[in-house]
């Protein structure tokens, strides 16, 4: 008995970076198990994620003037008229999706996004609640838009596709800037301010790290990009985003806040040490990789936020308690956990 959905679908998630990565391994699981084929619409920043995806036909981008103005009702009938004959699924859920939904033509379908019992949650952290958004993380849920069941975890774990010479590249980069030696990478940075580890934590962990024989380099673009920090190993801001995925690559792990760079260091298959303060493993968020692992603390204020932007009135202690010495056990540990799955070599 034939199926009763197209081969080709379009797909529309917009942003954030992490949300966008987190759709890579749902894409290549439907193409492995169904055979799809798919065009992706995002905002033109996050369109490399999908470069060389063996499922990804095309990537319609989107400037962010274009999806936030007001002629976005306007895009959205000729992207829905340009992918004629496709199916729509909608990763993201918002107004702005709902606008290509409506001018669809064919079948379309969406994902649950468990809205609902996230704000009960945030009221009421009760037991049934936190257990039935743990059930699933965000690409599982994901791929309920079309499969009847979760895939398993492993799955539908994000993938990056990077191409030989953007790792020679890396390499090279790692080479000028006079890394020789294994290298963890450090992003110490969060879109909300207080989501992330404090400053002088991350400078302290730094030793800790070199006492151990390793290197490591600091990856993001954030303007607060430590300036106290005057060394060629510090490349905020000096990487776009596809060469920041090839340093990861070639990093034997990444220490992180809750990021979006978190989930491009699990889709090249870089174990993660994730630093959570006002957010939780529970929102289906956290990274996924065979190795990875959250730090977080058991407070009665947690989680106060779904993406950190809410501002706390307790000092961070969520955070502030995490102490880098905690954090190096963690990190030392994860690579003896992970010994072998890594180059040892930049």
């Amino acid at each position: 008995m034939g199926r009763d959905f197209p081969d080709r679908w379009a797909v529309f998630r917009a942003s954030a970076l992490g949300d966008v990565t987190l759709t890579t391994g749902v894409l290549d699981w439907w193409h492995r198990t169904q055979g799809l084929r798919f065009t992706f619409i995002t905002r033109s920043a996050l369109a490399p994620l999908l470069a060389g995806h063996p499922a990804v036909d095309e990537v319609i981008s989107v400037a962010l003037d274009e999806i936030d103005g007001h002629d976005w009702w306007r895009k959205a009938r000729r992207i829905a008229a340009d992918c004629s004959g496709m199916g729509y699924i909608d990763l993201h859920r918002s107004l702005r999706s709902m606008a290509l939904n409506l001018h669809w033509e064919g079948q379309t379908r969406d994902y649950p996004k468990f809205g609902l019992t996230r704000r009960l949650y945030r009221r009421f952290p009760v037991g049934f609640l936190e257990r039935r958004l743990s059930a699933l993380n965000v690409p599982q849920r994901y791929a309920l838009a079309l499969d009847a069941t979760p895939p398993p975890v492993e799955e539908v774990r994000p993938v990056i596709h990077l191409f030989e010479a953007e790792m020679l590249g890396a390499r090279a980069h790692l080479s000028h800037i006079g890394l020789s030696r294994p290298f963890v990478a450090l992003h110490p940075f969060a879109t909300h301010p207080d989501k992330a580890w404090p400053m002088g934590y991350w400078l302290s962990l730094i030793p800790l790290i070199e006492r151990q024989g390793l290197d490591w380099i600091i990856v993001g673009k954030n303007p607060d990009h430590l300036d106290a920090l005057d060394d060629p190993r510090n490349l905020t801001g000096r990487t776009a985003l596809r060469e920041t995925c090839a340093l990861l690559a070639q990093a034997q792990a990444l220490v992180t806040a809750d990021s979006g760079p978190m989930h491009l260091a699990t889709a090249v298959g870089t174990p993660v040490v994730a630093l959570f303060g006002p957010t939780s493993k529970v929102w289906g968020f956290h990274p996924s990789g065979q190795f990875d692992t959250v730090m977080e603390q058991q407070l009665s204020c947690r989680p106060c936020s779904l993406h950190g932007s809410t501002t706390c009135s307790r000092g961070r202690e969520c955070l502030t308690s995490i102490e880098p010495d905690e954090v190096a056990a963690r990190l030392f540990q994860t690579l003896e956990r992970s010994a072998g799955s890594k180059p040892l070599v930049p």
